[in-house]
């Protein structure tokens, strides 16, 4: 009997075997990023908690208000959407979205106010040390993608 197109003839082609040589090959490649990783994701988490907490704020703000519909949600930080050695967290509501991206360089880029499905941007980065900079800048970046976000 013939054997079948996806069956494995030849074990050195197997494809977990070669998968497997490629994750050792990728991982000593990346591996001397690790700790400029770790670092900017450290930096990421503790922006993400001030931008939650701030949102926090403003929520209950809009809702004694009398327009609790003006939540915004902001994500848990993960790998970033573009760049390999970098990590995001990101905020929605509705359409608009605005994105806080630190990379292993030490960068942190703020992204937008910006539509889904539109071109992302404007962008601006910072030096990860210049923790006043990126404070001053945070703010204004917030309530630009509050106000979009709540435009009608």
């Amino acid at each position: 009997m013939p054997s079948s197109p996806l069956s494995p003839r030849d074990t050195s082609n197997d494809l977990a075997e070669r998968l497997e040589a490629l994750g050792r090959e990728l991982g000593s490649r990346e591996a001397p990023f690790r700790d400029d990783l770790t670092r900017a994701r450290g930096v990421a988490e503790r922006l993400r908690d001030r931008v939650a907490e701030a949102l926090g704020r403003f929520h209950r703000a809009a809702a004694a208000a009398g327009a609790p519909q003006l939540e915004a949600a902001v994500s848990d930080t993960r790998a970033d959407d573009k760049h390999l050695r970098a990590v995001q967290f990101d905020m929605a509501r509705g359409r608009y979205r605005a994105i806080v991206t630190v990379k292993a360089r030490g960068e942190v880029t703020l992204v937008g106010p910006f539509r889904a499905g539109k071109d992302e941007g404007p962008c601006r980065t910072f030096p990860i040390e210049s923790e006043s900079e990126i404070d001053a800048a945070l703010a204004g970046f917030l309530e630009r993608f509050l106000e979009e976000a709540a435009t009608p």
